[in-house]
């Protein structure tokens, strides 16, 4: 296949795997991107994951993650749901989190996209990334134009919006490369008057990682400081605040993939059900669930303190 074919049957394959977005940027070193991750770093605002400060080499250059790569393919995967929490006092769950892990779902769809590009295009070398290894994700999508990124630092469709789960194809293969869209924000600041922790800064365009309800229930393991009393608007697991907002996320649509589907049991739980949650009912109901990585014991820590506002 030539430069133009190849690209077209990738991008045809993503699609059919159920891809809604796909572009393609030239695998280089992000020095721009490395200054920004520094700075960033520097500031805490990693707060306590102290991993964001490992690998930073391989974090922004993807030839050492792939010797010899070329290209980096930056897939987008919808998981907006239909259907939400039935009770309006219940602890809330970020949306993603609803279905079945996204690491699972969507590893299995990128093997079989590496598997049908070796098939058909011939011995390539690469790998596959859904947020699981240092990969600067919403950089790579930046660049290969199937978003931008907004003043809450998600990537923004300007079709979809930004209910999206990102994924990367890096490998040794030359293909026809996609440009950044424009940066359509404007002077909308709705994510950032929204964060009840103000964890966006007024300037928007950066996080405050330390101070984000997401990174307190999920990332956190120690105690959640008293100061943030009363600021989490009832989120226990995750945070949607500055998604729920953005306005161009009335343009989302509602997922296809059933393993996204929420169980019944779960949209049904009532806020004395939460409240009340068992370890065995924990294990059942999150059986292969993102909030798994929470643990029991760090979803009961959370509810309790929101209980106690």
């Amino acid at each position: 296949m030539d430069l133009f074919s190849r690209t077209k049957f990738i991008k045809e394959e993503a699609y059919s795997l159920g891809f809604e977005f796909v572009g393609i940027s030239k695998a280089e070193q992000m020095e721009e991107e490395a200054k920004r991750l520094e700075q960033w770093l520097n500031k805490d605002y990693h707060g306590k994951m102290s991993y964001m400060e490992n690998h930073f080499d391989l974090r922004v250059d993807p030839c050492k993650l792939v010797p010899g790569a070329k290209s980096v393919i930056s897939l987008m995967y919808n998981y907006f749901p239909e259907k939400k929490q039935q009770d309006q006092t219940a602890p809330k769950l970020a949306k993603y989190a609803y279905g079945k892990d996204y690491h699972f779902v969507l590893k299995d769809k990128l093997k079989t996209l590496f598997n049908a590009i070796q098939e058909n295009i011939g011995g390539i070398d690469g790998r596959v990334f859904v947020d699981s290894a240092p990969v600067l994700e919403r950089d790579w999508a930046k660049r290969s134009g199937i978003g931008w990124v907004g003043k809450n630092t998600l990537l923004i469709n300007p079709k979809r919006g930004s209910f999206f789960f990102l994924a990367e194809v890096i490998i040794d293969l030359e293909l026809v490369y996609d440009g950044p869209i424009k940066d359509y924000c404007g002077t909308c600041t709705k994510c950032i008057d929204a964060c009840p922790t103000d964890a966006i800064p007024a300037e928007g365009y950066v996080l405050d990682g330390s101070k984000c309800i997401s990174y307190f229930t999920i990332e956190l393991k120690d105690e959640i400081p008293q100061s943030y009393k009363g600021q989490f608007e009832n989120w226990m697991f995750g945070c949607d605040i500055c998604q729920d907002v953005c306005p161009w996320n009335r343009f989302s649509k509602k997922h296809n993939e059933l393993q996204f589907e929420p169980a019944a049991s779960l949209l049904e739980m009532t806020k004395k059900e939460w409240e009340e949650i068992t370890e065995e009912v924990f294990q059942k109901v999150f059986q292969k669930s993102a909030v798994k990585r929470t643990k029991y014991a760090g979803l009961k820590r959370n509810i309790k303190f929101l209980n106690d506002e």
